[in-house]
């Protein structure tokens, strides 16, 4: 039997878990208070627990799958499925795009999806990066940045990985418009999620090793990485770093976005994430 008004239903589901998501924070937050506590990371014994978690999850269900999907797939045929999820992507870019103002961005995007999906057998060839046709990567967290939103502290995500909390009250939407969703089937759909998440892994199996071996504290510096690859997606060398929308990594605080220095940016996720 169907709801006669299913949207106030869904619409009063969702607000319910904002404001339950915002309590959460709040009593968080206050547990992190303190003289030593980071401005940028007041949740931060909640995250660390939570980056626990999500190395846990990841040491006994994605790293093996993704191993195995690399030692089984043929590199030409992983390749093909990375494009094939890559040009889903672009489309939702587009959408962002246009919603920032970024109509030359949003075009690019926009002809990257009709070229891949027409010419590209569905987007298993990358048929517009042949013809120099840029990608511009947008979700909706960069939306509300673009249009002031401040990011507010970073957060820990289970299962995603490293966010800020706009970008967490974001994701819902980025979920909602993902090409995925409207795939027929609940087998056919999440056997596309599951693929996704394990490609995704796959191609940071690299990265992740580097990042065992080389940071001392592994929970800093994804955090510091994530922050500084925001803050440049976001700001774009066209606003000023003190205004405390975007909060800075390490050393970055005192550097003006508008002199033309863009913090360094890590291959792709620095962790497992979204």
């Amino acid at each position: 039997m169907t709801t006669m008004f299913p949207i106030p239903a869904i619409a009063a589901r969702r607000i319910s878990l904002v404001a339950a998501l915002a309590l959460a924070l709040g009593g968080l937050a206050g547990c992190a208070s303190g003289p030593n506590a980071n401005p940028r990371d007041p949740f931060e014994p909640f995250n660390r627990k939570m980056l626990e978690f999500n190395e846990a999850v990841d040491s006994v269900a994605l790293k093996p799958a993704a191993i195995a999907y690399r030692n089984a797939v043929p590199p030409l045929v992983r390749t093909g499925v990375s494009n094939f999820f890559g040009n889903m992507r672009d489309l939702w870019s587009g959408v962002n795009s246009l919603l920032q103002f970024k109509f030359h961005n949003a075009a690019e995007n926009i002809l990257r999806f009709e070229v891949n999906t027409v010419f590209g057998l569905g987007g298993l060839l990358d048929i517009a990066s042949e013809m120099n046709i840029e990608r511009h990567t947008e979700d909706f967290g960069q939306t509300l940045g673009r249009w002031g939103v401040p990011a507010g502290p970073y957060l820990m995500l289970p299962i995603f990985g490293p966010s800020t909390v706009r970008d967490a009250l974001a994701l819902p939407v980025d979920r909602r418009a993902d090409p995925l969703g409207t795939v027929e089937g609940w087998d056919a759909r999440w056997s596309l999620y599951v693929l996704r998440a394990v490609d995704t892994r796959a191609n940071l199996l690299r990265v992740t090793s580097v990042l065992g071996e080389a940071a001392l504290d592994k929970y800093s510096f994804t955090r510091d990485a994530h922050l500084q690859r925001r803050r440049a997606e976001i700001l774009e060398g066209k606003r000023s770093a003190s205004d405390g929308r975007e909060p800075a990594a390490e050393g970055d605080a005192a550097r003006p976005a508008s002199d033309g220095y863009v913090p360094p940016e890590p291959a792709e996720d620095a962790a497992p994430a979204r």
